[in-house]
């Protein structure tokens, strides 16, 4: 894999390896200046120059240790030692100088902190710069010290980067594991806990795509999504298709592994080569690469990798495809452990939610009963008693107005809770976007038609998540539009949902002519924001407004 494509899952570097590369770095070009001072003979052959360049690089050492690496990219800071320790060789003895061993301060620092290839490119470039310190030789013996140094060079500076890609490629890997891991919100449901892990194996490999199929037992249709990273905010959804459909796919028998590369375009050409992975042998075997190259042709793949996907109570196969990046085993194999530790907590997920689905629906019966026998039994009620008032009242009456808007208000709760109630019962609240939007308009109309406040409601990207995390956003924004009608003097508001890759953010918020107040919490918004693993905090806006903000992670 190439270690320079920006990754995500990339682990985020440690200060104080950084402090610590600065602190080295002073403390070589110090002991340079001091072994100058104290023994010029043992430096080498000097000339005029030895002596600024040894205080230039110790400014340059003092420098970067003082503003530190965010001034300095530290990319940019190796290749510079580079230059600098070439300069010293040359002004102490050129192919005679001990000072060429600083080459190997620039590739450590590149190998352990962007990898193979940095270490590599920088193992090279050193390796360059020394040899054409041969100019200066005369003698055989001078022309072997170089050959000698030049090779040492080379053999040691790519043992460390090979070293040093390891470890960076460990802990890019222990990072993605770690996010892939986490078990997102149930309430988002398991469809957005696989959309997340196929985008994160996506960005990780560099891939154009990356495909999961997956059947329950006995089913009989596959279950398609596929990550492309065309719209990462957008949850991927599953696509049916017929067994016939998902055979050019399911190339592999259930528990093969493969891995394969197609030929190279251009002057370098080969053939296809198509690994599997075998598990009791722990090891990688060729096998006949048509069928492997059948598939790599359908995808328009320069290299993938398939993997069968451990269900407990179906099967699956993921594959990863790249257009020009080739896949090595490592990457393969890590797929393996991949899957293996992630799919179980999907499969938890959907369980959860299962569970959860089939307790949600005897409560949603009971709720409902309840709320026709405790809630619309008493508004229709108070509906009949408006009705003999305003029966009553003669015409010329000065409240016949008041009675009639009165009665209509509460013929329209009734409806509405009448509709509510129906679909609660049937578990279906209506309340998934774009039905949770419809709903909170509906709501704010007639929050102006009866409390002459407008309330403004906006969204800002996918809400996602299932209808359970939707009832919960409609009843926390209903708390605070409440909350405006009952405790503030507003005369507008404005409600914004925005939905991020990590969180669900609602901002609630009123324009009142009074000063701000921010000295109280919204127990009930609080409460469940809080159950959503999510919290509620009120803040200062301009103009004198109040906002409620709620931010619910997904």
């Amino acid at each position: 894999m190439n270690d320079n494509i920006p990754m995500p899952s990339r682990l985020p570097k440690d200060a104080t390896d950084a402090s610590m590369v600065n602190r080295m770095r002073l403390v070589l070009a110090m002991t340079c200046l001091l072994t100058l001072i104290i023994d010029p003979a043992g430096v080498g052959r000097m000339n005029d120059f030895t002596i600024f360049v040894f205080a230039g690089y110790l400014l340059h050492s003092l420098v970067l240790n003082l503003v530190g690496s965010p001034r300095l990219r530290a990319h940019v800071a190796y290749w510079l030692d580079v230059g600098w320790f070439y300069l010293i060789v040359l002004v102490t003895g050129g192919s005679n100088s001990f000072f060429f061993l600083f080459f190997f301060f620039s590739i450590l620092t590149a190998s352990f902190t962007f990898g193979f290839e940095a270490g590599a490119r920088t193992t090279l470039v050193s390796t360059a710069l020394f040899a054409t310190t041969a100019i200066t030789a005369h003698t055989d013996a001078a022309l072997a010290r170089v050959l000698l140094r030049a090779t040492f060079l080379l053999a040691l500076g790519y043992m460390i980067a090979h070293w040093g890609g390891l470890v960076v490629s460990q802990q890019r890997r222990l990072a993605l594991l770690h996010e892939v891991t986490q078990q997102s919100n149930p309430r988002f449901g398991v469809d957005q806990t696989i959309a997340t892990v196929l985008e994160k194996v996506r960005q990780f490999y560099g891939a154009s795509r990356c495909i999961l199929l997956m059947r329950e037992s006995g089913a009989e249709h596959w279950s398609l999504r596929a990550a492309s990273g065309a719209d990462t905010a957008r949850a991927i959804q599953p696509t049916r298709l017929s067994v016939e459909a998902a055979t050019p796919l399911l190339a592999f028998s259930t528990g093969r592994a493969v891995l394969h590369t197609r030929p190279l375009d251009g002057l370098l050409r080969r053939r296809p080569l198509s690994r599997e992975y075998l598990a009791a042998r722990q090891r990688w075997v060729r096998i006949t690469p048509d069928t492997a190259n059948d598939l790599a042709e359908l995808l328009d793949a320069g290299a993938l990798v398939t993997v069968p996907v451990p269900l407990r109570t179906g099967e699956g196969r993921l594959i990863v495809v790249t257009e020009r990046q080739e896949l090595s085993r490592q990457d393969a194999q890590f797929l393996l452990h991949i899957v293996s530790q992630v799919f179980p907590v999907v499969e938890n997920i959907e369980l959860l939610d299962r569970i959860a689905s089939d307790a949600s629906q005897r409560e949603r019966e009971r709720i409902a009963r309840d709320l026709h026998d405790t809630t619309v039994q008493p508004y229709i009620g108070l509906s009949h008693g408006l009705s003999a008032i305003r029966k009553q009242a003669g015409a010329d009456n000065p409240l016949l107005p008041e009675l009639d808007n009165l009665q209509a208000m509460t013929t329209q709760v009734i409806g509405d809770l009448r509709r509510y109630a129906s679909s609660f019962r049937a578990g279906r609240p209506g309340l998934s976007e774009p039905e949770l939007l419809l709903a909170l308009r509906r709501h704010a109309s007639q929050v102006k038609q009866f409390y002459g406040i407008d309330i403004a409601i906006h969204s800002q990207g996918q809400l996602r998540g299932n209808d359970r995390l939707a009832a919960e956003v409609f009843q926390i924004v209903s708390e605070g539009i409440s909350n405006i009608c009952k405790h503030t003097t507003a005369s507008s508001g404005a409600v914004m949902l925005a939905c991020g890759e990590r969180e669900l953010e609602i901002r609630i918020e009123n324009n009142c002519p009074a000063e701000a107040v921010t000295n109280f919490r919204p127990h009930s918004i609080a409460e469940r924001a809080l159950a959503l693993g999510g919290q509620a905090r009120v803040l200062p806006d301009q103009q004198h407004a109040t906002v409620v903000q709620i931010t619910i992670p997904i």
